[in-house]
């Protein structure tokens, strides 16, 4: 999947930096107190400064540096006291200020590094649970194979949640007996509780595009998965979230057979763009309208005859790009949506389309628009067609199953 991977690369390369900076930070701190002590005159009071270096080595490192730290302040501490400090005042009965520095220093030291183990415990639990999260994540939304039956894929998603990989976007293509079948829809809402939404359309998809003849057939399915599972939430069985009242997801489902033959079915959701290599410049874009639209999923009840649209065979190299609405509807920082087919046509580029190199282009594009702030989730999925058409002998032998396809 493009993009989940280049983000989290990005992260784990940003909080590496950020902790070698934090751990150059307290030595640091400890020289500029020594310089400070050793460099100003009437011998000013800098001493105090050294309670912190421990603190600081705690807060961005393990026990082993605050120890180290609390060893070297201690060093330091004890070359800056003159050597009255620990004797008392004149009068006898309160201590030199250096004693209640070190006292001071000792106490933090102690308490940072006590603190320290419990933080390093949090921190593994919390690297285990972002395993496990990214394990469940990419089987929910796993990634696309680079190439189906004569189709190049490549596929990619942000989410508007923070540290998920998966929202409330879904895309999924599969190489069945009836062709290539490829869905992509949004539930309402983003973030974890679209998520169960996802799973169950997604895993209805997988199994129904295998089992169904016709097209038709898999949306049914769907639609009595979808309905499944709002009533389980209804009844309390989902805990992520119960609120179902107007839930719907928009679905488009395509079938590409081997001659290059589309046929789809649209509940709600945007209608694909088409790009065209051209001979001298950019690939040009335009979306495509060849039917009817249905209304979303879970909804209204699906009529007795499903509206299927058919749209001209794809030639070779001509390349559908499938969205959500997110990726129309963003806007930037003074209002301005999202130009997605100036980008697409950006992205593509000249000479032969890749699909990884469109929708990685559009995802960069994207993110530069909006400042990398989403507010709803994106997903692109990407299908050139470079497989030559079948001949008319040939297409009388392709198999049974095909032939029957509605």
């Amino acid at each position: 999947m493009i993009g989940t991977s280049a983000v989290g690369g990005a992260f784990v390369r940003k909080a590496r930096s950020l902790r070698e900076v934090t751990r150059v930070i307290p030595c640091l701190w400890v020289l500029g107190a020594l310089c400070w002590a050793l460099l100003t005159p009437h011998h000013a009071e800098v001493v105090t400064l050294l309670a912190a270096a421990p603190a600081i080595a705690c807060a961005s490192s393990g026990r082993r540096r605050c120890s180290v730290l609390l060893g070297g302040a201690g060093l330091l501490l004890l070359a800056l006291a003159p050597p009255t400090a620990l004797e008392p005042d004149g009068d006898g009965k309160e201590p030199h200020a250096t004693l209640v520095t070190c006292c001071a220093i000792l106490g933090v030291a102690v308490a940072c590094y006590l603190t320290a183990g419990r933080k390093l415990r949090l921190v593994r639990e919390l690297e285990q649970l972002r395993a496990v999260a990214t394990a469940a994540q990419d089987v929910v939304l796993r990634p696309l194979p680079a190439r189906l039956e004569g189709i190049e894929l490549a596929g990619g998603h942000l989410s508007a949640s923070r540290g998920a990989a998966v929202g409330g976007d879904l895309y999924e293509a599969l190489a069945t007996p009836y062709g290539v079948r490829v869905i992509i829809g949004d539930v309402r809402g983003h973030g974890l509780a679209a998520i169960g939404t996802v799973a169950a359309v997604l895993g209805s998809f997988r199994e129904a595009a295998h089992e169904e003849s016709r097209l038709g057939g898999v949306l049914r399915r769907l639609d009595r998965a979808l309905e499944r599972h709002l009533r389980a939430r209804a009844s309390g069985e989902c805990p992520l979230d119960s609120h179902v009242d107007e839930e719907f997801v928009t679905v488009l489902l395509l079938e590409v057979g081997a001659d290059g033959e589309v046929t789809a079915l649209n509940c709600g959701h945007p209608w694909p763009y088409r790009l065209y290599e051209q001979p001298v410049g950019p690939a040009m874009a335009r979306q495509t309208a060849p039917g009817e639209v249905l209304p979303p999923l879970g909804l209204f009840p699906l009529p007795a005859e499903l509206p299927t649209a058919r749209w001209s065979t794809l030639g070779v190299g001509d390349t559908l790009v499938l969205h959500t609405d997110g990726a129309e509807d963003m806007r930037d920082a003074h209002g301005t949506f999202f130009p997605l087919r100036r980008a697409l046509s950006e992205a593509a580029g000249s000479g032969p389309l890749v699909p990884a190199a469109v929708v990685a282009g559009v995802r960069s594009a994207l993110l530069r628009h909006t400042g990398g702030r989403l507010a709803d989730d994106v997903a692109l999925l990407a299908l050139r067609f470079d497989r030559c058409p079948l001949s008319a002998t040939t297409a009388l032998t392709r198999p049974v199953a095909d032939a029957h396809r509605g």
